[in-house]
């Protein structure tokens, strides 16, 4: 028979060889880096100019950064704040190489949600977020998922529970606990409420003196930001519901929208969700502070299935929320009922000479129809590798497989991104 105390002594066991992991993972000191960009891809893949006029452009202008040359002089690397340096200062026909994005407004947020278990939601996030950031978008994303495979990924593995979305959950409690009281005791009749109380055990955390800040932690990517998760925010679930029991006036839901918008609009540019695979307290606030919902799906009939019943599911949530709490939610920009710029499904480890995927990449469009994306993600070798090593294809060095290889599965992510950030640009207006 096997108890807790089994369960801890496994957990102790591979706590024991977790360095290890990550030295395979990352680099001999545990931190992940980013690589530098040959002028091959700078060129074509990034700034998509011809090789030669990029060429010209640093003969021309030797102001502009000239890259890390390699021995033989062949070729040239730069890093990700060269690249956004050569993107600010090149303009091709008088045109800006900026990405587009809407003057006067805030950071588009979007969702990657399904609570079917390997449906891709953490690969689509890190590309889409990598993808961005070589497009020149600031990108926040924020990890909602315990499994913590998105914040692992960005090289982020010692993480205290507190700076998490719980800790966001629980500061957020107290700030609107405390509003409320103070709004009892402020009222014009004078007549004398019930005060809600909040424990000692959680206003000793220091929560409520935590900045916004504090929960955005960097990474190899310099213009990648991540409120990230870890393995012992698993019990966020049980608390939240301990937490409506100490205050059933508090929007739960809205924790994390209230957060973001604490935040300054020109922060960032894109904020990306990482869903957990179920419906809960988590899962809520991310589709309740969500702009637009993306949802990944595997090309089989069970994660159509999972992904009919996860709509399902999501639609009642929604419609609860909004039978319970009317119109403005207090101290949020959001109200209910809650409305979507955009909703999106998006097939992933498609194999295109699969018969079985085809059909039902088309069942999909018969049933969703324009909300299906027109360009899926496939499954290829370099897809899977990037996955053992908790890497997106855009990190991975095109010498250490065939060129090929690597360009098709970065054609892949390519296609889906430029999909993504097409239908962000046409839904940021509606924000």
């Amino acid at each position: 028979m096997y108890t807790h105390e089994e369960l801890s002594q496994l957990q102790a066991q591979s706590l024991k060889l977790q360095s290890w992991i990550r030295q395979q993972t990352f680099s001999p000191e545990n931190i992940k880096r980013l690589r530098r960009f040959s002028s091959w891809e700078v060129s074509e893949l990034i700034l998509g100019i011809n090789q030669s006029t990029f060429r010209g452009r640093l003969v021309a202008d030797p102001d502009l950064p000239g890259g890390e040359v390699e021995p033989d002089g062949r070729q040239r690397w730069f890093t990700l704040d060269e690249i956004n340096e050569l993107r600010r200062r090149i303009k091709v026909n008088r045109k800006s190489l900026m990405p587009p994005r809407p003057e006067g407004k805030r950071a588009f947020r979007a969702a990657i949600a399904n609570f079917k278990g390997g449906a891709g939601k953490s690969t689509v996030a890190l590309h889409f977020a990598h993808a961005a950031a070589l497009d020149g978008y600031r990108v926040l994303l924020v990890d909602f998922d315990p499994q913590a495979t998105l914040s692992h990924s960005m090289g982020l593995t010692d993480v205290a529970e507190e700076y998490t979305v719980w800790g966001i959950m629980a500061r957020d409690l107290i700030r609107e606990t405390d509003r409320m009281n103070a709004a009892v005791v402020g009222a014009a009749s004078g007549t004398a409420l019930p005060q809600r109380s909040i424990p000692a055990s959680i206003r000793e955390m220091g929560l409520d003196a935590l900045r916004p800040a504090d929960f955005i932690k960097p990474t190899a990517w310099s213009t990648i930001d991540v409120v990230p998760s870890c393995a012992n925010a698993a019990f966020v679930e049980f608390a939240s519901a301990q937490y409506r029991h100490l205050n059933p006036e508090w929007s739960f839901f809205a924790c994390v929208s209230r957060y973001l918008d604490s935040l300054p609009d020109d922060a960032y540019d894109l904020i990306i969700f990482d869903c957990p695979p179920a419906i809960g307290y988590q899962s809520m606030n991310a589709v309740f502070a969500a702009d637009m919902l993306y949802i990944p799906s595997g090309p089989g009939y069970w994660e159509y299935d999972s992904t009919t019943s996860f709509i399902g599911q999501l639609a009642e949530a929604l419609e609860d929320l909004s039978a319970g709490y009317q119109g403005s939610v207090p101290g949020c920009n959001m109200t209910l009922p809650k409305a979507f710029a955009d909703i999106k499904f998006l097939m992933t480890r498609f194999e295109t000479g699969n018969e079985l995927h085809r059909a039902m990449y088309e069942a999909f469009q018969k049933v969703f129809g324009e909300h299906v994306t027109e360009h899926p993600v496939e499954m290829t070798r370099a897809v899977e590798q990037s996955g053992r090593f908790l890497a997106s294809v855009y990190e991975i060095d095109y010498r250490d497989m065939t060129r090929e290889t690597w360009r098709r599965a970065r054609a892949s992510f390519d296609r889906a991104y430029e999909e993504f950030r097409g239908n962000i640009v046409n839904a940021w207006d509606k924000i």
